[in-house]
């Protein structure tokens, strides 16, 4: 497709071929009415028996369902002819107002889109010292609606060869072929449900218009920004509608909150004591300013100027009515990117502390910059499942949440195809993926890897109880075909000053701590730091618990070597 041709075109001619289509389709309807009416029912109802009258009924009642197909045939054709007309006449014009918008700036469009512009500041015709920057954006919008109109060239062309096709050798008179494109066509106009096969998701999408993915994207953005097989880009712009969404959406559940606050203390038999309906009244409203606070960080980040030290963020997941609320953060489109990681946070991690997990995803990011200059790399804050909010035992709570190991169970299919759609919707050569979990994410990583398999490149485990499985080996990339984790691209790592190991021992062993036997188990498997298990270990100053992010740190830059796919030094 070129300017030119783009420019010319005469959609309304589309639009009269679907009138017609719609006239003959209409016409044809009445002549199924008659047929049945004067050929159909007068026979059935003639007295006619016997061996003949058997098999022209039959006949007759074939011929009806091949008539009915043929009219629905018309009407697929005509529905096809609509969304053309409807995605040509958009993409004419996006190109109408870039080319307007070009001539308004002083720049000269040529035939085959390259732009100048006068650069004498003397001249009537000079275009302003930011020509450059307007002549870039007005070319990456021409470029955009030349493809929108290839695409639905590409569509049409296909969707109307398939009609003809189905007419000239006979498909179209048969029920089930229009059974089949009946369901093709419901298919364009659903969307597939959540936890459907990315790849499946991704045919889906490539399928639509892009009047259709607009108006997806316009009418349902919390299920477009969260369905994995979505392109990152397209989540961003629907994720963003839910942003604003979810903020309002808080803000008058607080408000509301506020107006009906129960009295703090109840009068006793003793006096008086705490109400119980205050204390449930305080969580509720700090749980809500909680996700606000989180609704927040994120809207800032989104709002940054971008910097080569601050990528443009993508946000690929939002659900503020999760329990502790959700969120998936990009830096950098990983759709496009060389190399690809994703963080996924441990215990007590929510929407309300998502800027901490972007921190260190940022981190990340930087440091696998120094590792590979010149690459293109993307960081993933993934805190997208229910985290366990306990780590220690207490009086009230013997067993802290962080002990079970439900929480990384229920973690697993979300984990999985979300990894799965970073693969399905990549564009040219694979990234190399990494996923790092730290603390009971590491767990929440090491179970989806056992039970689902995870197609990545390397895992790193940070700071971890178990991971669900007695070596590194066990772990699995595709869990299908039977392809395991190399050993020798997951790492572990842990401070002398991370004192993760001393109570996450496990408790049916509390006394089994030495970290030089085999037998060195966590509370969710063996040690990934032992020998034993046979991971890579990766450097470390000695830190707590909560800080191996520290920029220029050991492991700060071991980080950004096995992201970007690097020997570790």
């Amino acid at each position: 497709m070129d300017i030119k041709t783009l420019y010319d075109a005469n959609i309304i001619n589309i639009t009269i071929a679907k009138n017609a289509f719609d006239a003959l389709y209409s016409a044809f309807g009445r002549h199924i009415e008659s047929w049945q009416h004067e050929v159909a029912d007068r026979l059935a109802n003639s007295h006619w028996t016997g061996t003949a009258s058997d098999h022209a009924q039959a006949r007759i009642r074939f011929l009806g369902t091949e008539l009915q197909s043929a009219h629905s045939e018309l009407d697929f054709v005509s529905k096809a002819l609509a969304k053309a007309a409807e995605q040509f006449a958009l993409a004419q014009s996006h190109l109408v107002y870039a080319l307007d918008d070009a001539k308004n700036a002083k720049l000269d469009v040529a035939p085959d889109g390259g732009i100048t512009w006068d650069k004498e500041p003397t001249s009537a015709n000079y275009a302003g010292a930011g020509a450059e920057t307007t002549a870039i954006a007005i070319s990456n919008r021409i470029a955009a609606a030349l493809n929108e109109a290839d695409h639905a060239d590409q569509e049409i062309s296909a969707r109307l060869n398939h009609f003809a096709s189905n007419a000239s050798n006979g498909l179209g008179l048969d029920a089930a072929m229009v059974a089949k494109d009946q369901a093709a066509e419901n298919a364009r106009e659903q969307i597939p449900a959540a936890g459907t096969d990315p790849n499946s998701v991704k045919k889906w999408w490539d399928g639509l218009t892009d009047t259709e993915r607009q108006k997806f994207i316009h009418d349902a953005p919390d299920r477009i920004g969260n369905l994995d097989g979505v392109p990152a880009a397209t989540r961003d712009q629907a994720n963003r509608l839910n942003l604003t969404k979810a903020q309002t959406d808080l803000q008058k559940q607080l408000s509301d909150l506020e107006k009906s606050e129960p009295p703090k203390v109840v009068g006793t038999q003793y006096g008086t004591a705490q109400n119980p309906d205050h204390v449930i009244w305080e969580a509720e409203r700090d749980a809500l300013n909680g996700k606000l606070h989180g609704l927040k960080t994120l809207q800032d980040r989104l709002d940054m100027p971008v910097t080569e030290k601050d990528p443009r963020p993508f946000l690929l997941g939002l659900d503020a009515a999760a329990p502790n609320g959700r969120a998936i953060l990009a830096l950098n489109d990983p759709d496009t990117a060389d190399n690809v990681a994703t963080f996924v946070p441990g215990t007590e991690s929510k929407l309300a502390g998502v800027g901490g997990t972007m921190d260190k995803a940022k981190e990340m990011y930087r440091s696998a910059l120094l590792a590979s200059p010149g690459s293109k790399v993307s960081t993933i804050a993934y805190v997208n499942y229910t985290a366990p909010q306990s780590a220690m035992p207490s009086v009230v709570q013997p067993m802290p949440d962080a002990s079970d190991e439900k929480y990384a169970k229920d973690a697993e299919k979300n984990l999985y195809n979300f990894q799965t759609g970073l693969r399905a919707t990549h564009q040219g050569t694979p990234s190399h993926n990494t996923i790092i979990g730290h603390s009971y994410g590491s767990t929440v990583v090491g179970y989806a890897m056992r039970d689902k398999g995870l197609p990545v490149d390397s895992v790193i485990f940070a700071g971890s109880p178990g991971v669900g499985v007695e070596k590194a080996g066990d772990l699995n990339v595709d869990l299908a075909n039977g392809t395991k984790m190399d050993p020798s691209k997951v790492y572990a790592v842990k401070s002398s000053g991370d004192s993760i190991d001393t109570w996450t021992t496990d408790p049916l062993d509390p006394d089994n701590y030495n970290p030089a036997s085999d037998d060195d188990h966590l509370r969710f498997g063996r040690n990934p730091m032992n020998p034993a298990f046979g991971a890579q270990h990766l450097p470390s100053q000695n830190t707590d618990h909560d800080h191996y992010w520290i920029e220029k740190t050991p492991s700060w830059k071991a980080f950004g070597q096995v992201i970007a796919g690097k020997p570790v030094t």
